[in-house]
């Protein structure tokens, strides 16, 4: 496997570490992308990009990141705090007004963002064409009743969070989600990162295909079986309603439409830039990145089945737990994406971290291969 890119001689066994994915047989292609004090230290690609093994990864390949997308989406929201059109504090129904049916009146942008809101999922069964229609989507959240008291604790809102998050940006921006996300986040930094992509970009994009015989671990395994036994389960519902959600990264479909939550596309550049481009004020002032990054939830996700921390739209390092730590500083943030992508920052260290990859593991929380390259970073760094 020929590996391509840069390394700083200091973290050769970074470079190592990633080439040893690649004798993992079913490992296709990936890209890793490490800044450290705003200078890239790690850059590196290899493998393939298409379903039939013939078309490299090249420097500028993208890949669907999934939930890494959230926090591209969580940063838009809290520019509009800060520019005073959304408020982290008041009902969220103030700028939607037909989200406050059902017991929702006083759900706020601070419960969305940590998802203590009680909506990851949506009771009443949708067609799978729903998932490209944002009408029906937000139609539907907004009759939706809550899955528990808003604020009593915390479960996972994989899709419905793009959606939720995603109608408030639009109200108080007066753009499509996906434009400003992008044109807030994305370009002011020169990142080449899509919420909505272009037909002309899809040559870029890195096919997606699954591990085989590959079960995760304890977490993955008690989210699947909830998952496959009672289909009314929030779970069940979180992850299959619309039916559409788990088997539409590949189509064209996906790849046009705006989810805020799910299916932004980038490279682990990208990524790299994001998270140091918030460590370095360039995103968020210091006052509201605090905040995005203070605890907000930790404890049994309700839809996760297992322990999570979240701030304002990122995740918080668990070090204690082997499968909920990016492998780095006890203060790290970020995101991981379904199937192993995810970007971090060690603010501890000034470092911002990207890996993406088109071979999808089954892991609820970090990917081990993510956690593998971050703790040889580490070990690099003394």
């Amino acid at each position: 496997m020929q590996i391509q890119g840069f390394f700083d001689l200091r973290f050769e066994a970074v470079r190592d570490a990633f080439e040893a994915l690649f004798q993992q047989s079913q490992q296709r292609g990936a890209a890793v992308c490490v800044k450290i004090g705003g200078e890239t230290v790690v850059d590196l690609w290899a493998g393939v990009a298409d379903n039939a093994g013939e078309q490299a990864w090249e420097s500028d390949t993208l890949v669907n990141l999934f939930s890494c997308t959230k926090t591209f989406t969580a940063v838009a929201a809290l520019q509009l705090v800060g520019e005073g059109k959304l408020q982290l504090d008041e009902p969220a129904a103030r700028l939607w007004p037909e989200f406050a049916a059902n017991g929702k009146q006083g759900i706020t942008l601070r419960q969305l963002l940590s998802h203590r809101a009680g909506l990851p999922a949506i009771r009443r069964p949708l067609p799978p064409e729903a998932l490209y229609e944002w009408d029906t989507m937000t139609a539907a959240l907004a009759a939706e009743q809550p899955w528990w008291t808003p604020g009593d604790g915390h479960g996972y809102a994989a899709i419905t969070y793009g959606w939720l998050l995603g109608e408030l940006i639009r109200r108080a921006d007066g753009r499509e989600p996906g434009a400003a996300i992008v044109a807030r986040t994305a370009q002011p930094l020169g990142l080449d990162f899509h919420i909505g992509l272009a037909d002309s970009e899809f040559q870029r994009v890195g096919y997606l295909t699954r591990q085989k015989n590959n079960f995760g671990d304890a977490a993955a395994q008690r989210l699947f079986r909830a998952m496959t036994g009672d289909p009314q389960a929030l779970s069940a519902r979180a992850f299959g309603n619309p039916p559409s959600i788990m088997n539409s990264g590949n189509k064209p479909e996906w790849r046009r439409m705006s989810q805020p939550a799910a299916n932004g596309h980038g490279n682990a550049r990208a990524l790299a830039g994001f998270y140091d481009g918030l460590l370095h004020g360039e995103l968020l002032d210091s006052d509201l990145l605090a905040e995005m990054t203070r605890e907000h939830s930790v404890g049994e996700d309700r839809t996760l089945l297992t322990m999570t921390r979240f701030a304002l739209g990122c995740w918080l390092d668990l070090p204690d737990v082997a499968n909920a730590t990016f492998g780095m500083g006890e203060r790290s943030f970020g995101h991981p994406g379904a199937g192993g992508s995810i970007g971090f920052a060690d603010p501890d260290r000034d470092l911002a971290f990207g890996f993406v990859t088109n071979t999808l593991g089954p892991y609820v929380l970090m990917d081990p291969r993510a956690q593998a390259l971050a703790r040889a970073v580490k070990l690099c760094l003394g």
